[in-house]
C-alpha cells in the first residue's frame, strides 16, 4: 500500500502561526511529515510526501498529485494523511482551546477506519494531553468537507496536531516528546491500517 503524507500550507501562507510568531505551521507540518515518511520507509513501507516545496501548493494541485497516484495504483491501494496544527482564534492572541483531533468527510467510508486507528494510537501516545472527539455518529473523528480529503480518491484523514495558539500546546508541540508522540501516533496507526487491509 502506498502512503501519502501531506504537510499543510506553505511559508507564504498568511497567518498559520502562533500569536508570538515563533511557531509556524508550515514548517512544523513539514518536519513532522518528513519524520513520519522517514520512519515508515525505515520500516519497509512505501511512503512519500506529496508536497516537498516550501511555498504553499494549491489544494487543487495537491489533489491532482494524490489522484494521479490513485489512478496508477488503484485508490484502495493508497492512503492519505494531511498534517496540520489547529487554531481557535485569528492568530492575534493566545486562546484556551487545546488538543489533538482527526477529520474525515461526512458519511461512513474507509477513511473512518484509518481515523479510528489514529485515535487509538493518540490515546496510547498523548499521555496527559487533550484528545478532542466527536462520537455523535458512533466513531471518534470529526467530519468536515475539507477539500483535500473530500476530493482525494483514496481513504484520507486530516489531523489537527494540537493548537498553535495555546501556550501549553505549543510547548508540547516544540518538545521532542511531543514531536515523537505525534510521529508515533501516525506511523503506528498507518501500519495497523495497512496490516488490517492486506
Amino acid at each position: 500500500m502506498k502512503v501519502l503524507i501531506d504537510n499543510g500550507h506553505g511559508e507564504n501562507t498568511q497567518g498559520k502561526r502562533s500569536p508570538d510568531g515563533k511557531f509556524r505551521e508550515y514548517l512544523y507540518a513539514r518536519q513532522i511529515a518528513k519524520r513520519i515518511v522517514d520512519d515508515l520507509i525505515r520500516r519497509g513501507y512505501d511512503a512519500e510526501r506529496i508536497v516537498t516545496e516550501e511555498e504553499d501548493i494549491p489544494l487543487s494541485e495537491r489533489v491532482r498529485r494524490i489522484n494521479t497516484i490513485c489512478d496508477k495504483l488503484g485508490a484502495s491501494n493508497v492512503i492519505l494523511i494531511s498534517i496540520h496544527n489547529n487554531a481557535a482564534g485569528n492568530g492575534g492572541q493566545w486562546m484556551s482551546a487545546r488538543g489533538w483531533s482527526a477529520y474525515t468527510t461526512k458519511g461512513k467510508n474507509r477513511s473512518d477506519e484509518l481515523a479510528t486507528m489514529l485515535y487509538v494510537e493518540a490515546v496510547n501516545n498523548f499521555s496527559g494531553q487533550t484528545i478532542r472527539k466527536d462520537t455523535s455518529d458512533g466513531d471518534p473523528d470529526w467530519e468536515e468537507n475539507f477539500y483535500i480529503i473530500r476530493k482525494s480518491l483514496c481513504p484520507a484523514v486530516l489531523t489537527e496536531n494540537f493548537f498553535m495558539d495555546n501556550k501549553r500546546d505549543v510547548e508540547y508541540l516544540n518538545s521532542e516528546e511531543g514531536k515523537q508522540a505525534i510521529v508515533d501516533t501516525h506511523v503506528e496507526a498507518i501500519i495497523k491500517y495497512i496490516k488490517s487491509n492486506e
